[in-house]
């Protein structure tokens, strides 16, 4: 709370074209001090903070961290698991921000009886519920203290303007307003998350930092919204939340040399560790820094972390006996360096020999009029497994014609196995709200 008093002055949050002030947030928190208490909102309490990234919602989380209540974030991206959610997160207080201003205030009755928030609650500290994207199953719910996840900000650092791309219930949106904040630096805001309005307010406010997914990446590419648009000012681009397909990098690198491109490497359970990669377009990446550490075991990524989460609301733990979190991705090694090759679930047996949709995904994304791709594994009796592509197109291409191509295509970049042996068209887009691929 500090630096938003000595930084009063400073632009904190860019909201629908409007700046919003350090000392603007200092007093909209005094504001929610007041409403929370009025509404009996006790220290401990567990509330849903139900809006998108607005300076009213980001005046509210901090007014909830300073009171030390338990914090579950929920946009619209989730709008149909809402009701659950809540159930799971045994929400007491429902603060909901409709427009970024307007709020409503309900109390729902629960009772808070899991012993992971009652040690919250008993220890008067803050704490954060984020749930996974369930994208390989049922969602989980994270719970953390938010102090150790809070003290990697006290170190300063650089800070450059920055778009809160990644959403409000996403650990890694979460990580890049704290970080932001803590450095006395601005965020702007981006109502819509499609290439044209993401590029049109990086060059009306000058953004310099874009935290992404390769998903978006590959869609800004494919829309071509940058011929639309100056990006000048972009000096970063970061992208984690999945693998990143070789081809995009590439793509994306050739086109804008000057800006630098870094993998980043975060879950849910053990927050954003920091990172540096090779260079620009290498998949290569050195991951920890302090409170981090990390080992492989049978080629799979484990991390110990200070920030990791108390446990799942609901879900057995994941952690070893001594502490270590195994994240379930498969990564190869190069002294210092690490390659993300992707999930140990989705990776797809074919005979023996294995395949990681990512790499197939890669060679066909670069293929003319190809929107997106989505590689999975499924059974064959033969082999036991076999590679299954769901296709964007931009073409007119019928299944059969776009196959004919493909195959011509992928014999001089794939082996064989690799190759898939099945092929559907689809009309509706192949990523989530969180634009991270569904398979």
């Amino acid at each position: 709370m500090n630096v938003l008093r000595a930084n009063s002055e400073k632009d904190a949050v860019i909201w629908q074209g409007r700046a919003y002030r350090y000392a603007w947030l200092d007093e909209a928190v005094s504001r929610w001090d007041e409403v929370l208490e009025e509404r009996g909102v006790k220290p401990g309490s567990v509330v849903s903070l139900e809006a998108d990234f607005s300076p009213n919602a980001i005046g509210l989380l901090l007014a909830l961290i300073r009171r030390s209540c338990i914090i579950v974030p929920l946009t619209a991206s989730v709008e149909v698991k809402k009701n659950e959610f809540r159930a799971i997160a045994q929400v007491e207080t429902v603060i909901t921000l409709a427009d970024g201003e307007t709020s409503q205030v309900r109390s729902t009755g629960a009772r808070v009886e899991h012993e992971l928030l009652l040690r919250l609650r008993l220890e008067q500290r803050p704490g954060l519920i984020l749930f996974s994207s369930g994208s390989t199953g049922k969602s989980k719910a994270v719970v953390h203290d938010l102090v150790p996840l809070l003290e990697k900000f006290t170190v300063p650092r650089q800070t450059l303007r920055t778009m809160t791309f990644l959403l409000f219930d996403h650990i890694g949106g979460i990580n890049t307003l704290l970080y932001s904040l803590s450095n006395a630096g601005c965020v702007v805001t981006v109502q819509e998350r499609l290439p044209d309005p993401v590029c049109a307010e990086i060059e009306r406010h000058k953004v310099q930092l874009l935290p992404t997914s390769p998903t978006f990446l590959n869609l800004l590419l494919v829309s071509e919204a940058y011929r639309r648009h100056d990006l000048s000012s972009l000096e970063l681009v970061t992208y984690g939340t999945e693998v990143m397909p070789e081809s995009t990098l590439k793509r994306f690198h050739e086109l804008f040399p000057k800006v630098r491109l870094l993998q980043t490497y975060g879950l849910s359970e053990v927050g954003i560790l920091r990172s540096t990669s090779r260079s620009s377009d290498s998949l290569w990446v050195k991951v920890g820094g302090d409170g981090f550490q990390t080992r492989v075991v049978d080629g799979m990524l484990e991390i110990k972390a200070r920030s990791a989460m108390l446990g799942y609301l609901n879900a057995a733990s994941p952690f070893t006996a001594d502490g270590w979190f195994k994240t379930g991705d498969a990564v190869e090694v190069d002294g210092e360096y690490f390659r993300i090759l992707g999930r140990k679930s989705e990776l797809i047996n074919v005979g023996g020999e294995k395949v990681y949709p990512v790499e197939v995904e890669s060679v066909l994304q670069a293929m003319e009029g190809v929107e997106n791709v989505a590689v999975k594994g499924e059974s064959n009796p033969i082999t036991g497994q076999i590679v299954s592509a769901r296709v964007k197109l931009r073409t007119n291409e019928t299944v059969s014609e776009f196959r004919n191509r493909m195959f011509a295509y992928c014999r001089e970049r794939l082996p064989r196995f690799k190759i898939p042996q099945k092929v559907f068209l689809v009309s509706h887009n192949i990523h989530g709200d969180r634009f991270k691929k569904m398979r």
